[in-house]
């Protein structure tokens, strides 16, 4: 009886192994592929900035003079998170998020920066639509972390849609429109030679419809004769919103005009850079034609830079210098250079320290005496 009654548990509990198996079974969730592949990942940049320049201001009789204008701060410079994954094998799709720190617009400063996906099944051919990076110059496109420098050149900020001289809100370098990308003409290794790239945009920058109805056309092209060397050439032809103001002088009484024009935006870039066994040369000169944030803003700029960045420990620890010129009306007195120098470390694969020493030439600033000041600039930058 006692065996019986040992045996009759053993089953008992058997089943109820068998059938807790089967319910799980039955409630267990396939995921799609496309789910299963999401990767979410992101990075943080956090800054000490100091310089002893000069700003410009009035005196009590209203001359113009120069302004001390000192700055000592730490700043979050920014955090982005991102998803990104594939669909199907054939589409890439990526969506990133940007929050900026210590601004005066914290309340509006998250905001999508990117919301794209892409066609990637032939790589001579490849279709991108949603919010993206403009096509144009070799720095745009690159990572805030690994173009090398505490910011990207004046030429690029001023001339690709970061804090552009239009006068557009600031927008990473991104517009929203449709792009068509591929790489031509392979060596017998595979390696390709010719890169092209064209899109239409709206021309406003990031989260913003068109203005005017009138679409921004930019594209380059660029050849790759040997590894690591890349020789480009970019266009953009498009036209920007602008508030117009003039005042008529007759009669009695003065009458004011206000109104939104719409004004040419051309622009031309010639590239270079070699990179190759962790070192970069890499120069672009960016010139633009077409009104700034106002007519009374000129309607031409241009800017240079050129960089070199040196492995001292490959892979680990570089030093670096940079020569960076820009000339909001393409005249010398409205010129800005940095003279830069600095290094970075490799602390951990996820976690770099940078600094970096610039002597600053200004001459927008009205009084000669200081046009020249120091700046000195420390990031830990880290990715997840």
């Amino acid at each position: 009886m006692k065996k019986l009654f040992l045996f009759s548990a053993l089953l008992l509990s058997l089943a109820l192994t068998a059938s807790a198996q089967e319910t799980k079974k039955t409630v267990s969730l396939e995921l799609p592929a496309w789910v299963r592949n999401v990767k979410f990942s992101g990075y943080g940049m956090v800054q000490y900035q100091a310089d002893d320049k000069y700003g410009n201001g009035t005196n009590l009789i209203g001359n113009p003079i120069a302004v001390k204008n000192h700055e000592n701060s730490f700043t979050l410079r920014l955090v982005r998170l991102s998803l990104e994954g594939r669909i199907a094998n054939d589409f890439y799709w990526k969506a990133q998020m940007q929050i900026n720190g210590n601004t005066s617009t914290l309340g509006s400063s998250p905001r999508i920066v990117d919301l794209f996906a892409e066609w990637q099944k032939y790589k001579f051919l490849m279709v991108k639509a949603g919010q993206f990076k403009r096509p144009f110059t070799f720095e745009n496109p690159m990572h805030p972390i690994t173009q090398g420098f505490m910011s990207y050149s004046q030429n690029v900020s001023k001339l690709a849609g970061f804090s552009d001289r239009t006068g557009e809100q600031a927008s990473n370098g991104r517009d929203i429109g449709v792009q068509l990308q591929g790489d031509l003409v392979k060596t017998s290794a595979g390696r390709p030679l010719l890169h092209y790239q064209a899109g239409v945009f709206n021309g406003e920058g990031i989260n913003k419809k068109d203005a005017d109805n009138r679409k921004d056309l930019i594209g380059g092209f660029w050849v790759m004769p040997v590894e690591g060397l890349r020789i480009g050439a970019f266009g953009w032809t498009g036209s920007r919103v602008i508030t117009y103001t003039e005042t008529l002088i007759g009669g009695s009484t003065p009458i004011t005009i206000t109104e939104q024009v719409s004004v040419p935006k051309n622009r031309y870039a010639i590239s270079a850079e070699y990179a190759k066994d962790d070192w970069t040369f890499r120069t672009e000169y960016i010139h633009s034609q077409g009104f700034g944030s106002s007519l009374a803003a000129g309607d031409k700029a241009d800017g240079y830079y050129a960089l070199c960045i040196a492995p001292v420990i490959k892979n680990k620890m570089h030093v670096k210098a940079r020569y960076d010129l820009y000339r909001d009306r393409k005249e010398w007195e409205t010129s800005k250079t940095f003279y830069e120098v600095g290094a970075d470390y490799l602390l951990h694969k996820n976690l770099q320290l940078n600094i970096e020493y610039a002597r600053v030439n200004d001459r927008t600033i009205v009084q000669s005496s200081h046009h020249d000041y120091n700046l000195v600039d420390v990031e830990l930058d880290f990715r997840f």
